[in-house]
């Protein structure tokens, strides 16, 4: 399928409506830097920078959903806890999310807290209990999900052993789906697969796929056949099987398609299964062909594990992989991507510089001022303002040349290796996101009058004032001209 037509199926997965059932959990990620080993044990000290608290498991499940653009019904149990309450906080304030998480008292809401350090995992600690919920709790969630289901076109089983989806719960809900005539797909747990019987698809990794029929998988030949006999087994209409940087494996009745790994660096792979689920599920709901649907769940994974922490690929990080644009243009992204490519860098142990202003008119003071900020740093994102901002600040004839123009004049010069744009409130919280560790402005500029000056020591960062050019110092005194 051409780019342009996989363009189009990204944008039809706005239609899709998903009802998610299973074990949601919290995930928190601890970020800091570690300078020193304790005196106390041999472990290393973690200065803690920030904390970073987001929905996991099926949870995560959601966000990939909603970074789409798709409507999703949630259904999931938490317990009576502050984690819980936290949970259910960020769950409700997604945009698109039909909440029902139901509460057990007594029940530890699944917590995973991850500590990172110069891009570097450390350890990650667990606060669980994989019993199954109530009976009482499983008949209610069953009697919701019932009457959910007609309201959406796929139901996700995102199982991760935690006791949501535990017993009979599975063969229940797949029971309603298919009533209902709506279609199921199974992110599965563990070897015992026979809980997912009549289900239209499931995701198994390489491990799942081992454990649940014993077969030996090294082989693609065997690998097929591994998955054959559990569509056979248990009257499964599809597998997607994920095989890491191997890709994906895709039997579709009697038809098998192979899906290169897309991913081009891989920084951590947590949540990676739930994209392919999500990707997938969103792709049937809005009446994508199976291989189609599939193609681009593994084009979203190799997205997400590029990403630090348990990450999501919205519709937009899609298109742009899948866009005409090459070379300098690739260069201009939004906030956001401009933040996790500069979270990327820094892992990498690269020094992330910040230069901000109009460029309306690049002349060679604007020049000679962006080669000086890439000499101090090892990758340089440039924030131009905005069409509005301008005409706000400079008047109705301003500026000379257009946003799109002055963001591609920027992105073509070798100094630069990022472009985003702001408004005129909006750049404060640009350089919160990028945080830089080389905040740069023209030298006519007092350090204190710098945006994001009495923040970037909280993150390490330095300023920097460069030196103008005499003889175009009054065309270009500032970045900000």
């Amino acid at each position: 399928m051409a780019s342009a037509d996989l363009s189009e199926a990204v944008r039809t997965l706005r239609r899709a409506s998903v009802l998610v059932v299973g074990d949601a959990m919290l995930d928190r990620t601890v970020y800091g830097t570690v300078t020193r080993i304790s005196p106390e044990a041999p472990v290393p000290v973690l200065t803690v920078d920030r904390e970073v608290a987001t929905p996991g498991g099926a949870g995560n499940v959601v966000r990939n959903l909603t970074a789409l653009g798709a409507s999703v019904a949630f259904l999931s149990v938490v317990g009576d806890d502050q984690a819980g309450s936290e949970l259910t906080g960020l769950i409700g304030g997604q945009p698109g999310v039909e909440p029902w998480l139901l509460v057990q008292g007594g029940r530890a809401t699944t917590t995973k807290t991850r500590f990172i350090a110069s891009g570097q995992h450390l350890m990650r600690a667990d606060h669980e209990v994989a019993r199954p919920i109530h009976p009482r709790l499983a008949d209610r969630m069953v009697r919701i999900a019932q009457d959910t289901i007609a309201a959406t076109k796929v139901m996700i089983l995102s199982d991760y052993g935690k006791g949501v989806l535990a017993g009979d719960v599975p063969q229940r809900l797949i029971a309603a789906a298919r009533a209902a005539g709506r279609r199921v797909v199974v992110d599965p747990h563990g070897g015992e697969h026979g809980i997912y019987a009549g289900a239209d698809l499931i995701t198994p990794n390489r491990a799942e796929l081992r454990a649940a029929t014993g077969m030996d998988i090294e082989s693609e030949a065997g690998l097929i056949a591994a998955a054959r006999a559990l569509m056979q087994r248990h009257g499964i209409a599809a597998v997607l099987v994920t095989r890491g940087r191997e890709g994906m494996t895709l039997l579709d009745g009697a038809e098998v398609h192979h899906f290169h790994a897309e991913a081009l660096e891989v920084a951590d792979v947590a949540g990676a299964g739930d994209t392919v689920a999500a990707l997938v599920a969103a792709g049937m709901a809005a009446g994508l062909p199976l291989p189609v649907a599939a193609r681009l769940s593994n084009m979203a994974a190799g997205l997400v594990v590029g990403k630090m922490g348990t990450a999501v690929a919205r519709d937009a990080d899609i298109l742009e992989s899948l866009g005409a644009e090459r070379g300098a243009l690739r260069k201009i992204v939004t906030r956001l991507r401009a933040a996790e490519q500069a979270e990327r860098w820094r892992r990498h142990g690269w020094r992330v510089g910040f230069a901000d202003g109009s460029f309306d008119l690049l002349s060679p003071g604007h020049l000679h001022l962006l080669e000086q900020a890439r000499r101090w740093c090892d990758r340089l994102v440039v924030g131009v303002r905005s069409d509005e901002a301008i005409r706000r600040l400079k008047g109705p004839t301003r500026p000379v040349q257009a946003e799109a123009v002055r963001a591609a004049a920027l992105a073509s010069l070798s100094a630069v290796d990022l472009v985003t744009s702001f408004e005129d409130d909006g750049l404060l919280p640009l350089v919160e996101a990028i945080r830089p560790d080389v905040l740069i402005k023209g030298a006519d500029h007092r350090l204190e009058d710098v945006v994001g000056a009495t923040l970037a020591p909280e993150w390490g960062g330095i300023i920097r004032l460069a030196a103008l050019l005499p003889e175009d110092g009054a065309a270009v005194a500032s970045l900000q001209d």
